[in-house]
């Protein structure tokens, strides 16, 4: 991922799998990550979105 690289943080595509299958934790650099490439906010990734 291009933005992983410029966060300093890379993130291959089979951590994000192992992440995603709950294989490998999720830590607070990953999020940032994952949040920043997606285009959203961390309340909307983990909580689904607001509620209406």
């Amino acid at each position: 991922m291009g933005l992983s690289v410029a966060l300093r943080h890379p993130m291959s595509n089979t951590m994000l799998s192992r992440i995603e299958r709950a294989q490998r934790r999720c830590h607070v650099d990953d999020l940032v990550v994952i949040v920043e490439a997606l285009h959203v906010s961390v309340p909307v990734l983990l909580c689904g979105g607001p509620t209406a």
